[in-house]
Formats: C-alpha cells, structure tokens, sequence
C-alpha cells in the first residue's frame, strides 16, 4: 500500500472533473488552492470501491452494491461476500462483525435493513429488516447503547432525510432531519456516510471531496452545523480506521480505497 506521507501545508486535492471521467459524474474538483482538512496518507486499488470502506485492525472491507470484499492494508484480495444483496450502502465494524446499510433503492415503497458480514465465513445475513421506515437507508452505526441511522430521500424531497436513533431492542428513541446549511450543499443527492467522532457527528454525501461536522441540538429536532471539511475522497461511505485514528473511505472514480489523517 502507498502510505508516503506529506506535509499538511502542501496537501491539495487533486480529484478530477465529471466530464474528464466520462460517466462517472459524481466526481467534483474542489478548489485546488485550499489545503485539505483530511489528507490522504496511503491508497490502493480496489474494483470494488464503489459505496464505502470500512477497516478493523488488519484487513479493509469494500463495498459494492451486491457485496463487500476482504482486503488486507497491502492491498491483497482475501475473498469476498457470499448471500444475496442489492443496494448495499456504508459499512461499519464493530464487535467482530461488520454492518451495512442495505436498502432497496430506487424500488418504492422503500425497504431498508442493516446486513451483517461475518468477516471469517465472509457469510452476509440480515441483522435487522426495517421494512418501509420512511426512506432509504444510507448509513448505520453503533455508539454506547444505541444504534444511529439515517434515512436517505432525494432530488426535491432530499430535506426530508433524517437520522433516528435506536436504543438495543430497536424502539426509536430520536429523530433528527439535517441543517439547511448542509443540505445546501449537497445538491440533489443525500448524506451517504456518517460516524461519530467524540461528540461530532461527521457525514459526508453523494459525490463531494468533503465532511460535514453536526452536533445534536440542545433543543429542537434538527441536527447543528458546526463546520464543512475538505477531505480526499469522494463522498459515499467512510469509516474511522482503527489502526491509524483516522478515517478510510473511497476514491469512487479511480477506483480506490483512501486512507485519511486529520491535517490540523
């Protein structure tokens, strides 16, 4: 894996306009005279990159729509997942196991439910069905004793995405829909990963080399906007890599998995 690292002062994003990249037209140039935020400090190849990446301490797990892949840091294929999928989303380890969004999208109405991958097996089974919930499922995550998810809808109706979250036995004990200056920003599209870092909420979207940086408010049902940080990937989901502290996400357009530090 190519982990040569660079100053933070000399970092700048070097993604490709959509039309250089023929129908991939989710990639965006950010400005290329800002440093990042989120750095990229290794990358390799993976055919899968297309929705997210997620990490434990040795190995990456990447995900495409019907599967995620096993992967070591070097960049060696492993195997990949066996059972069925159709639209899996972010991915998410915890506890030994990985989880991921999965939904039905674009079918209607929508069906979302949280898949499991058991990394020794690589067998994908269903942890649990939401059914029709009132939107896509796009990201889930586990912090404490709680489950956060967020459902995703799009084009005109993007505003109505919201976060719930969930206590063990799945009894919904919050909801949340996201900041005007958030929305704002991602176009058509919706918020395609998230985590929880200390007590900021970091999700990213569709298509943009950036995060967003949200807090839960101190009264109200919509999340705070805190900050936007420019980061070296391109939206879709991420996760934090807990080998290094940092982050793991995906370079959608060139087909690689990133690995990212915090620049400040």
């Amino acid at each position: 894996m190519n982990r040569a690292l660079r100053p933070p002062s000399v970092v700048f994003s070097v993604l490709i306009l959509a039309a250089v990249c023929g129908t991939q037209s989710y990639a965006v140039e950010p400005d290329a005279t800002k440093p990042s935020d989120w750095w990229r400090t290794g990358e390799f190849v993976a055919a899968e990159a297309k929705q997210a990446a997620a990490a434990d301490d040795k190995f990456v797990y990447v995900v495409t729509n019907d599967k995620v892949v096993k992967y070591d840091r070097d960049g060696k294929r492993w195997g990949e997942s066996s059972g069925a999928a159709k639209h899996l989303n972010s991915a998410f380890f915890a506890d030994g196991f990985v989880y991921c969004a999965h939904s039905n999208y674009p079918q209607k109405p929508e069906r979302s439910e949280i898949r499991v991958l058991d990394p020794h097996s690589m067998r994908l089974g269903v942890f649990h069905d939401f059914g029709n919930y009132g939107g896509s499922l796009t990201w889930a995550v586990k912090r404490d004793d709680a489950w956060w998810c967020c459902f995703a809808h799009y084009g005109d109706e993007n505003r109505r995405t919201f976060l719930a979250r969930f206590d063990m036995e799945w009894k919904e004990t919050g909801r949340w829909t996201f900041p005007a200056e958030a929305l704002e920003r991602i176009g058509k599209m919706s918020f395609s990963g998230g985590i929880w870092r200390g007590d900021a909420l970091l999700v990213s979207d569709h298509d943009h080399p950036r995060l967003y940086e949200l807090r839960l408010p101190t009264s109200g049902d919509v999340l705070e906007f805190v900050a936007e940080h420019e980061a070296e990937l391109t939206g879709q989901g991420f996760a934090a890599d807990p080998a290094t502290g940092g982050l793991i996400g995906i370079d959608r357009a060139r087909k690689l998995v990133v690995f990212l530090e915090y620049a400040k």
